[in-house]
C-alpha cells in the first residue's frame, strides 16, 4: 500500500540508472531540499528529514562547493592557485597560495563552523535514535544511524586534517555552553572517526535502488576509512580497508577517463562518494537543489563565457607533471584564450569543441576542466552549472591507496597490479603512451605511485594533504617558489572568533 509522506529530497537526483546518466531523468526530478509529498518506497523513517539535511550540508559552500573549501583543500598545493584576476579577493591568495594565514579570517571560521554544524546535527540524529525504543527501530532507522555516523566522521576528518587538535563533541547540544569544550589530541579525534566509520560500515547497505543514487553506502564508509588510515600512514589498516572495497566487486574503471567528469559520467561505476546536484525550470541556478562548485571554477569571461569566478586553477607545475601523451592532461586542463584572435588560433577543447575566451587580465593559464559544464545544459538552465555533481571519492583513488599501502608493506606485486589498473584505463588501449610500471624497488615504486596520485587525482581535494603526510611538503613548496611555507602551515590557525567566544577554554594552535 502506497503511503504518502512528506520528505526532503536532499541527496538523490532519482535517476533511472545508477550507471547511465540521462538528462531528462536528472533534471525532471523534484528539487532537493524542498518538502514534497511522495512515497519513499518503504525506506522512510522518523529521522530521515535530519539525515537528508546532512546530505545538503555536505555540499555547502564552505565544506565542498565554494571558494573556502577549494582554498583549504586545493589551492594550498603547488598544483592549483586562486586564479581569477589579481584584485579579486587578493587576501585569499595571500593566505592560501602564499600561506599568510590569519586567524580572524572569515573563510577559516566558516570552514570550522560549518563542519561542526554537521557534527552537531549528526549528534542530534544519533541521540534521537539511541534514546528510542530499540525494539521498534526499522531497517530505515538503522541505516539513518549509520549515515549520521558517517557524516560525523567526514566532518571530523576535515577538521582534524585542517586544524589538528579540536574539541571532541560526540553528544547532542541543548545549550550553547555545552559545546564550549577544550581541544583533545589528534589520536582522540581519530578514535571517534574509527568508531563512527566502523558503525557506518555495519549499518549502510552495499547498494541502493536507482531512485536513491548518491546515497551513502558501505563502500563509501569503507573507502573513507581507508583515507583516514592513509592520513595516519597506518599501512596495514589502509591496505585492508582499500582491498575490502576492491574485492567487493561493486566498482570498476569501465568508464573512460574522458567521460568521468562530464555530466554523462555522473554516478558511473567508479563513483563511490558523489554529491548530487541538479537544476530545473523552477530552480535553474539554486543552492537549494544544486551547488556553486562549477560556477566558482568557471571561466571568468563575458557574454557566453561569463561562466563563473575563475577560481581554483591548475598551475603550470601541474601541467608539466603529466607524462608525454597522457590523455588525462587534456581532461584536467581547460585551455582558453584572452581574445578572439587568440581563440581563432587555438585548438578547441573536447568534447564540446569550445574555445573559451576569458578576461584579458586573468592571472591563470588554465581552468579546471573537471568542473567544466555541458553547453547544452548552460543554454537550457543557466551558465552557472549548479547541476554539476561533486565527485569526492573515486574507485581509482581506492586502487592507488591499495597500491601505496601494498608497496609500503613490501608487497610490490600487488602494488604494481593496482597501479597498472589505473594507468591502463588512462592509456585507453594506446600502448605507445604510459608504459606499464615494472620496478619492484620500493623507493622507485613509491615515486611512481605518488606521481600517479598527482595526475589521476589532480584538482580533487587531496594533493596538499598527500604532501603533508609524505613529509615532503616543505621541500615541494619551496621548490615550487612557495618559500613562505613552514611546518606550522600544515595546520590552519583555529578561528579567532571561536577562541574569543570560548572564555579561555579554546587555545590557539602553536606558532599562531
Amino acid at each position: 500500500m502506497k503511503k504518502n509522506i512528506y520528505h526532503i529530497i536532499a541527496i538523490g537526483l532519482m535517476t533511472a540508472s545508477v550507471v547511465l546518466f540521462t538528462h531528462c531523468n536528472k533534471f525532471d526530478q523534484e528539487p532537493q531540499g524542498e518538502w514534497v509529498d511522495g512515497d519513499q518506497n518503504g525506506v522512510s523513517g522518523a529521522y530521515e528529514a535530519d539525515v537528508f539535511t546532512l546530505y545538503a550540508k555536505l555540499r555547502g559552500f564552505s565544506i565542498t562547493s565554494g571558494n573556502t573549501a577549494l582554498a583549504i583543500h586545493s589551492f594550498r598545493s603547488e598544483d592549483a592557485e586562486k586564479g581569477s584576476i589579481a584584485s579579486d579577493n587578493a587576501g585569499m591568495a595571500a593566505m592560501f597560495d602564499d600561506f599568510n594565514y590569519i586567524a580572524s579570517n572569515g573563510n577559516i571560521n566558516s570552514y570550522y563552523k560549518d563542519n561542526l554544524d554537521v557534527v552537531h546535527l549528526a549528534n542530534t540524529v544519533l541521540d534521537k535514535i539511541n534514546k528510542a525504543d530499540q525494539s521498534t527501530l526499522t531497517d530505515s532507522d538503522k541505516i539513518n544511524r549509520g549515515e549520521a555516523h558517517f557524516f560525523r566522521a567526514f566532518a571530523y576528518f576535515n577538521l582534524v586534517r585542517a586544524f589538528g587538535e579540536v574539541p571532541l563533541i560526540n553528544f547532542r547540544i541543548y545549550k550553547d555552553e555545552d559545546a564550549n569544550k577544550p581541544k583533545v589530541s589528534v589520536d582522540k579525534i581519530y578514535e571517534l572517526i574509527d568508531a563512527d566509520l566502523t558503525a557506518a560500515e555495519a549499518a549502510l547497505p552495499r547498494t541502493w535502488s536507482a531512485v536513491y543514487v548518491g546515497r551513502l553506502t558501505w563502500g563509501a564508509a569503507r573507502s573513507l576509512h581507508a583515507k583516514t588510515y592513509m592520513m595516519r600512514s597506518n599501512w596495514q589498516a589502509m591496505y585492508t580497508a582499500s582491498t575490502d572495497v576492491i574485492n567487493s566487486g561493486l566498482y570498476n574503471l569501465s568508464t573512460p577517463f574522458n567521460k568521468v567528469f562530464r555530466e554523462e559520467g555522473e554516478n558511473c561505476p567508479e563513483s563511490i562518494l558523489e554529491l548530487q546536484c541538479t537544476a530545473n525550470a523552477q530552480y535553474p541556478a539554486s543552492n537549494e537543489v544544486g551547488s556553486q562548485f562549477a560556477q566558482v571554477q568557471g571561466v571568468r569571461g563575458a557574454g557566453q563565457w561569463n561562466l563563473g569566478w575563475g577560481w581554483n586553477c591548475p598551475t603550470q607545475l601541474l601541467a608539466d607533471a603529466f607524462e608525454a601523451g597522457d590523455p588525462r592532461k587534456d581532461e584536467t586542463l581547460l585551455y582558453f584564450a584572452k581574445s578572439e584572435a587568440e581563440a581563432n588560433a587555438m585548438q578547441p577543447n573536447a568534447p564540446y569543441n569550445e574555445k573559451p575566451i576569458a578576461q584579458s587580465n586573468v592571472v591563470n593559464k588554465y581552468y579546471n576542466k573537471k568542473a567544466y559544464t555541458n553547453p547544452a545544459l548552460r543554454n537550457t538552465y543557466s551558465k552557472s552549472g549548479h547541476w554539476f555533481n561533486i565527485r569526492l571519492i573515486r574507485y581509482s583513488d581506492v586502487l592507488l591507496m591499495a597500491a601505496e599501502a601494498a608497496n609500503e608493506l613490501g608487497n610490490s606485486a600487488q602494488a604494481l597490479l593496482y597501479l597498472e589498473q589505473v594507468r591502463a584505463r588512462a592509456r585507453a588501449g594506446n600502448n605507445a603512451i604510459l608504459p606499464e610500471v615494472t620496478t619492484t624497488v620500493q623507493s622507485d615504486l613509491r615515486t611512481a605511485i605518488r606521481h600517479e596520485r598527482r595526475v589521476e587525482l589532480a584538482m580533487e581535494f587531496d594533493r596538499f594533504y598527500d604532501l603533508v603526510r609524505w613529509g615532503i611538503d616543505v621541500e615541494t613548496f619551496h621548490n615550487a617558489g612557495k618559500t613562505a611555507y613552514q611546518i606550522k602551515h600544515r595546520l590552519l590557525p583555529l578561528p579567532q572568533a571561536q577562541i574569543d567566544g570560548s572564555n579561555g577554554v579554546l587555545i590557539q594552535n602553536p606558532d599562531y
